[in-house]
């Protein structure tokens, strides 16, 4: 592992979670994984956060939290609230998103169908990707009369209990995808689960993982994979993976909707075909 003297309050190099496994250690840069784990720290709803928090969501010392938060501040990734004493996110961050947007052609292409779907279905459509043990939004377009989460571009997603995490984890080859469950549950173990897994008794972190092994393994039967009251107790989705014609990573489309009023039989039924042969154009679209 990285040498370090950084120790979490459980006595492990908090580091440790931060070096994937497999990965070149003599080119890792832990001080930039770090910051951006700084970064990560702010989940949707967030605007301020303080020092303690920090240290809670990413097990590093308290110093070296000061010296990154510092660091990022400077350079225009955080804003510093004297009067508060807490950090918020700051024009840099936003710039690097608008950077992944604008080199993003499918997500051109893609919303015009998006907008059609969401429509058609009255359903919030979404396309997404993984960053690190979260699935993140690139786009979400909301039917005017989709009564959803208002969760928008930015907003961050659970791997094992969103249809959209799950359907990721499915294309993945079995070795990789065993990799990252094992990431994942080591994140929630040690309370820094954040979105991937916030911190669960072990009982329903087993509930969340089986869930999501079952639509994984249902994954090559039915081309999709669903979320029923999973991610949230009022909602229901489905999510379609597709390869990115122009850089050939993993892009998944979702739809969702309210569970009181979208039942599981609309989604296997009616949007999940939909979704099916938007996602086929979309990756084989040049």
């Amino acid at each position: 592992m990285v040498t370090s003297t950084a120790v979490s309050s459980a006595g492990t190099s908090s580091d440790d979670a931060l070096l994937p496994e497999g990965v070149d250690e003599r080119k890792f840069v832990v001080a930039l994984a770090r910051g951006l784990e700084l970064l990560r720290a702010f989940r949707p709803g967030d605007t301020l956060l303080g020092n303690r928090d920090f240290v809670a969501r990413t097990g590093l010392p308290k110093a070296t939290v000061n010296r990154l938060a510092y660091t990022l501040t400077v350079l225009g990734y955080l804003r510093f609230d004297e009067a508060l004493g807490r950090y918020a996110l700051d024009a840099g961050v936003l710039s690097l998103g608008f950077g992944l947007l604008a080199g993003t052609d499918t997500l051109e292409l893609a919303r015009p169908h998006m907008r059609a779907l969401a429509r058609e279905v009255g359903a919030a459509v979404s396309l997404g990707c993984r960053d690190g043990l979260d699935m993140i939004y690139l786009e979400t377009i909301r039917s005017e009369t989709a009564l959803t989460l208002g969760l928008a571009s930015g907003s961050r997603l659970s791997m094992l209990t969103s249809s959209m995490g799950r359907a990721y984890l499915a294309v993945l080859g079995e070795a990789e995808r065993e990799a990252v469950i094992a990431e994942l549950l080591q994140a929630a173990s040690k309370g820094r689960g954040g979105i991937a897994m916030p911190a669960r008794g072990a009982e329903e972190t087993r509930r969340a993982l089986a869930a999501a092994r079952r639509e994984i393994a249902a994954f090559a039967d039915e081309g999709c994979c669903f979320s029923f009251r999973d991610w949230h107790g009022d909602v229901n989705a489905v999510a379609v993976p597709f390869r990115d014609p122009r850089d050939g990573r993993w892009l998944v489309l979702s739809c969702s909707g309210p569970a009181s009023s979208m039942g599981e039989a609309v989604f296997r039924e009616r949007i999940a075909p939909r979704l099916r042969a938007l996602a086929r154009r979309l990756g084989q679209s040049r």
